[in-house]
């Protein structure tokens, strides 16, 4: 057979092909797709299978780009949607060009199939011709393709086999938390493209150092634009992950960010079967127990609507939830308790990382496991035990000495290297001269209890 028809029949058997393009570096990945269409056609589903994408005002709207994702789109199985918080996100005040009065924005989005010129003409994008005129003049071109929600459904329409979605929102300020920025905007039109593009395979769902804010826009019952069936595409989330930004909370300190974010976690309360949960800064409260948290069962007169402060909120409960991880919280033993009560039909493994117990102990929080098994031998399943490795540093030593050091292990190792070989060799065979030889082997690599009680008496190595 020559090379050439070997090459095809290698090329040509499905599983053998694709693990070999599977060792391969994304460069060399990168090189085999020029060289021509069939290896172009084979490579793409690998050099494409994660996209990352950090927004940009020409993102969604570049033709070229567009045809690019066309193109890609269906090869795509994980999606990074990266915004990061900074100058060109702040959003000033809308201000009346004749008075100078600060003119209230009322959002709505403007989800048209086509942004055609005819339809840009005939229908005002911001609500009226007159505020629509105001954004064009104040606000850059960042906030308008992040407003452009039909620029957004075309780019989610054409990631047809889309599993896992992640959304990063960096480096929002203290001073910010409470105004609306170009990030709020883009997450309204994410949202939206997210629930009315075809995306049957979505079922992962990662939202990495977010501000809390931004549950009220990624809301799909109570954010901007938001239908009867909204709720439908986020029912397919089977696993959850979010990690975000804490906020002072307490009795004196506003709870809004809590109730929404309760609110956000009940969405998936039937679907998700893996949750993981983090703070970022100082601890928070426990995110799957705000109903049992003190800062809102407790009525404070300076919110905005006293009348529903001693409405509590109703307990999470997820139906088919199998692990579940929190980290950087501060809780109590009863919110866990409680909380595993709860779900001991379903749950399989929880994890609380970097967590204190505000009240009670660990015995009292995890109580539950007892009664559900009917003993107490989960207690030694959960003790970890590892070896940790002895590490000598030469600390203060001259150079000298460190190399005179070295030449000793270097003579040490040479003997035991020689005494293995001679282990190895045929005439000894494999019986009991193996095991003692072994025995002596190791006993030229550690020492003796002598050796080792001068080695550490010595001032050649030191403790670090």
């Amino acid at each position: 057979m020559s090379s050439a028809s070997a090459f095809l029949q290698f090329w040509w058997t499905d599983r053998v092909r694709d693990n070999f393009l599977s060792y391969l570096p994304q460069e060399d990945l990168c090189s085999l797709r020029l060289a021509c269409h069939d290896f172009g056609v084979r490579t793409a589903p690998l050099l494409f299978t994660e996209l990352a994408i950090t927004f940009r005002p020409s993102t969604f709207t570049k033709p070229a780009r567009m045809a690019a994702l066309t193109r890609i789109g269906r090869h795509v199985r994980m999606l990074t949607f990266n915004m990061p918080h900074g100058p060109d996100t702040f959003l000033p005040p809308l201000l009346d060009c004749v008075t100078g009065e600060e003119v209230t924005f009322v959002y709505e989005p403007c989800c048209l199939p086509t942004r055609s010129s005819a339809a840009r003409l005939s229908v005002p994008t911001y609500g009226s011709w007159e505020m629509t005129d105001l954004l064009v003049k104040q606000y850059p071109p960042l906030f308008h393709a992040a407003a452009n929600v039909s620029s957004f459904i075309r780019a989610f329409s054409t990631l047809t086999n889309l599993k896992h979605l992640k959304v990063s929102c960096l480096g929002q300020e203290a001073a910010h938390r409470y105004r609306r920025s170009t990030v709020d905007y883009a997450l309204i039109s994410l949202r939206i493209a997210v629930e009315r593009s075809p995306l049957p395979d979505l079922d992962t769902l990662s939202l990495l150092s977010i501000h809390p804010g931004s549950l009220l826009y990624l809301h799909p019952t109570m954010g901007f634009g938001a239908l009867p069936n909204s709720a439908k595409r986020w029912r397919q989330i089977r696993k959850i992950a979010i990690h975000m930004d804490t906020i002072p909370y307490g009795p004196s300190n506003p709870t809004d960010h809590l109730k929404l974010l309760h609110s956000y976690l009940q969405t998936f309360s039937c679907s998700v079967r893996r949750l993981v949960f983090r703070w970022n800064g100082p601890k928070g409260p426990f995110p799957l127990a705000l109903g049992s948290e003190p800062s809102l069962t407790t009525a404070s007169p300076s919110l905005a609507c006293p009348r529903r402060c001693h409405l509590a909120l109703r307990p999470l409960k997820f139906a088919c939830l199998r692990f579940m991880e929190v980290e950087n919280a501060t809780l109590d033993a009863s919110q866990v308790s409680s909380f595993i009560t709860a779900h001991r039909r379903s749950i399989t493994e929880f994890n609380f990382e970097d967590s204190n117990l505000r009240s009670g102990t660990w015995d009292e929080a995890l109580a539950p496991l007892t009664r559900i098994s009917g003993n107490e031998r989960w207690k030694k399943r959960s003790e970890e035990v590892m070896d940790v490795p002895l590490v000598l540093s030469p600390v203060g030593l001259e150079h000298g000495e460190v190399q005179r050091v070295r030449r000793e292990q270097e003579v040490v190792m040479e003997r035991i290297r020689k005494e293995q070989r001679h282990l190895r060799s045929p005439a000894l065979g494999t019986g009991g001269w193996g095991k003692v030889m072994g025995a002596r082997g190791r006993g030229l690599f550690w020492g003796t209890e002598e050796h080792m009680r001068r080695f550490l008496r010595s001032s050649v190595l030191a403790w670090r």
